[in-house]
């Protein structure tokens, strides 16, 4: 479901693109434009995406003495994953909370907060960490990345032609012979997309995301065969907190539990970016034959 809903996306921000160029009376021209936009916005997420990100909240290489019980717990997980070791960061916050970024499994890390260091018990510890390796496993990274940069691009270009039909409509743009109505009709096409596609795009993203952190706690759970030690992290996180430093909307999604807004079972579920929490910790307690 995740490969659809981002094919979507792709074809979503394309589409877009297309119609862009036959309002200015070129579909190769709005193709072209958004083939060089997500060009330029991959790969500047592709090869910097983790630096940017780590940098955003301020977090620093974990120390192997200060501490050892977190990588000695990474150390586990990843034989448990099958995967190899990844990085592992550390970031001031009071709040509990976690998220993985990298663009491969050899490339990972894996970053906590110091209030979740702090606060939770060792069987907790390892249920988040195998959380983010799950995510690691399962190239979620990437598709955060991917999915991210779609919606940017499809914001940005939509906003660039907002800009240039708003701004400059004094201008002719349907030139001469018989192409000038077709061209006004995909001008009011491409604003009506314009529009709507920066909101369907993100309501794509959120989607993905929420499928991505089920399916991460399911196979987290099954690396430490305890799915109550990540059900427990989940209620600490709920009842204490999960901000952080740095707080953006760009990097919400890539967390454990979202550092910006607190999804409840009573929350749209379109507009989330992540599960309901109780869900989740239903749905571990039920792994575990644990029921309410």
């Amino acid at each position: 479901m995740s490969r659809l809903l981002f094919l979507l996306l792709l074809v979503a921000f394309f589409g877009l693109g297309g119609v862009i160029g036959k309002a200015y009376g070129s579909l190769e021209l709005g193709l072209s434009l958004a083939l060089i936009l997500y060009a330029i916005l991959a790969s500047t997420a592709y090869f910097s995406g983790s630096s940017i990100v780590l940098s955003i909240h301020d977090a620093r290489e974990a120390d192997p003495e200060e501490h050892q019980q977190l990588r000695n717990v990474v150390e586990e997980m990843k034989i448990a994953a099958g995967l190899p070791m990844p990085k592992v960061y550390v970031m001031d916050a009071q709040g509990i909370n976690a998220f993985a970024t990298g663009r491969k499994p050899e490339e990972a890390t894996i970053t906590v907060t110091t209030g979740l260091l702090g606060r939770l018990s060792r069987e907790e510890l390892q249920g988040v960490i195998a959380h983010e390796m799950a995510h690691v496993k399962s190239r979620d990274t990437l598709y955060n990345v991917n999915a991210v940069v779609l919606v940017g691009a499809i914001v940005l270009l939509s906003d660039l032609f907002l800009r240039d039909t708003f701004f400059f409509r004094g201008r002719g743009r349907s030139g001469g012979g018989g192409g000038g109505r077709g061209n006004v009709a995909f001008l009011l096409l491409g604003i009506v997309l314009a529009v709507l596609a920066p909101l369907a795009a993100r309501l794509l993203q959120m989607s993905i995301s929420r499928q991505r952190e089920y399916h991460a706690d399911a196979a987290g759970a099954e690396f430490t065969r305890n799915p109550l030690g990540l059900a427990s992290a989940l209620e600490k996180i709920s009842r204490e907190g999960a901000e952080v430093p740095g707080e953006n909307r760009g990097t919400q999604h890539l967390f454990i539990v979202n550092p910006l807004r607190t999804f409840t079972a009573d929350s749209s579920a379109l507009m989330s970016t992540h599960p309901p929490t109780e869900l989740r910790i239903q749905r571990l307690r039920a792994m575990a034959g644990v029921g309410g």
